[in-house]
């Protein structure tokens, strides 16, 4: 039978999901984060889903791209990237988004982070439509399952008392000792045997110990730390020189490609980015000067899954290790990112995932995690089903919001609880 595959209609559902009081270099999250939810509808009835940020600078051009796809063939995804998406360019020349944890901003950035939920959506429904797996329209899967890294934050007991926000079963984790018990009740709920420490938010000295302590707790285990370019290159080398042999890598350290060149110089640590290496154009500096050892892909910032598959063949074809980033998302960006991930035949470091710290989900059924790993749906499209209950009950939140929280703001966060709280001068250190 001949599916008919025109897109009829796009549904855009912005929402506010609960966050934990996860610290970082600056400041710490909000209690809610916005995310944008995308259902491509064809003819036949098939819905394909997709999600990226939903801070409103990125809702306009999800807007605009959504009027211009009725009619259109959900297998054109190509055609995606040539059409116009309405971009406010004033406000994202060249600032730094969400405080500069997802590294630099710009209009073709920000294109990106919103063509790659529609390129998600467009091949979850070719996937269902002809009864695929994702993976199997990015070329077929390597492996049956892939392996996360536990993410471990400082963070504190729960939000700024009389802020709004959702219980936090996690407590705090404010030196070493909190760390490790930390990391060992990932460990028991799921498994995870690597670690990833966001660092950035105490004294060099206090997170080496933290490392440290991690290293005693989970001998021969893989460890990683990221203090989201807080250092200077002097910081970041005697970090490195402490932490050498007892990391697996190093990431971002200090900010820019010069700085991390520096360091990788003077280092035989690994280093690893999600902030200089965000674009293809950005790729010939940074590999040339050796300014980096791993890219941590994300297929938000790349734009989409088929985006990642090139990056990992570049990355392959200078010797450049590959693993995936990850900020606060959903199940229906980590099916897209296993789906990806099963694709790419030289990721050999354990991928980064925010969800275990995601207490609510748009799914009617949550991604399990055995072992530190996901096994990757071999079922139609991503494999996931959207909870339309739910995910009206977060859209609700969002219509309901003042307008604070729709903006992540981790500095306006930390205001909250310190009024005299300014996003800090980099680097701290």
């Amino acid at each position: 039978m001949t599916r008919d595959l025109t897109i009829t209609e796009v549904r855009l559902t912005p929402i506010l999901v609960a966050d934990a009081p996860l610290l970082n270099t600056q400041g710490v999250h909000q209690p809610y984060t916005p995310r944008l939810i995308v259902e491509v509808v064809t003819a036949d009835g098939v819905t394909g889903l997709g999600e990226t940020y939903g801070d409103a600078r990125y809702l306009e051009p999800a807007r605009s791209l959504a009027a211009l796809l009725p009619g259109r063939s959900v297998m054109d995804v190509n055609g995606l990237f040539a059409l116009d998406l309405a971009v406010d360019e004033s406000r994202v020349a060249d600032t730094l988004d969400a405080g500069g944890l997802r590294g630099v901003q710009n209009a073709d950035k920000l294109r990106l982070s919103v063509l790659s939920a529609f390129e998600v959506a467009c091949l979850d429904a070719q996937g269902k439509a002809l009864g695929l797996p994702v993976h199997a329209l990015l070329g077929g899967k390597v492996r049956d399952s892939v392996e996360y890294s536990a993410y471990l934050f400082y963070k504190w007991a729960g939000h700024p008392e009389g802020v709004p926000c959702e219980p936090d079963e996690w407590g705090a984790a404010l030196d070493p000792a909190g760390i490790v018990a930390q990391a060992r009740e990932f460990t028991e709920r799921y498994g995870f045997t690597s670690f990833k420490l966001k660092g950035g938010v105490f004294p060099p000295d206090e997170e080496i110990a933290a490392v440290r302590a991690l290293a005693e707790a989970f001998p021969g285990h893989p460890l990683r730390l990221d203090p989201n370019g807080a250092w200077s290159v002097p910081t970041s080398l005697k970090v490195a020189a402490e932490l050498a042999g007892v990391l697996e890598y190093l990431e971002d350290p200090a900010l820019g490609t010069a700085a991390m060149a520096e360091v990788s110089a003077g280092t035989s640590v690994p280093l690893a980015t999600n902030m200089c290496v965000t674009t293809f154009g950005e790729i010939r500096e940074a590999f040339t000067a050796d300014a980096v050892q791993v890219v941590l892909s994300d297929h938000h910032y790349w734009g989409g899954l088929r985006n990642t598959g090139r990056l990992a063949a570049i990355c392959a074809a200078f010797g450049v290790g590959v693993s995936m980033h990850s900020n606060t998302h959903l199940g229906i960006s980590l099916a897209a990112m296993t789906q990806v991930a099963a694709t790419v035949p030289d990721l050999h470091h354990a991928c980064d995932s925010h969800y275990p710290w995601q207490s609510e989900d748009v799914l009617t059924e949550r991604i399990e995690f055995t072992g530190g790993r996901v096994a990757v749906s071999d079922a139609p499209g991503l494999g996931v089903e959207l909870d339309r209950d739910e995910l009206a009950r977060l859209h609700r939140r969002w219509a309901e919001d003042d307008g604070t929280m729709r903006d992540r703001d981790d500095a306006a966060a930390m205001r909250a609880a310190d009024p005299r709280w300014r996003t800090p001068a980099m680097p701290r250190w």
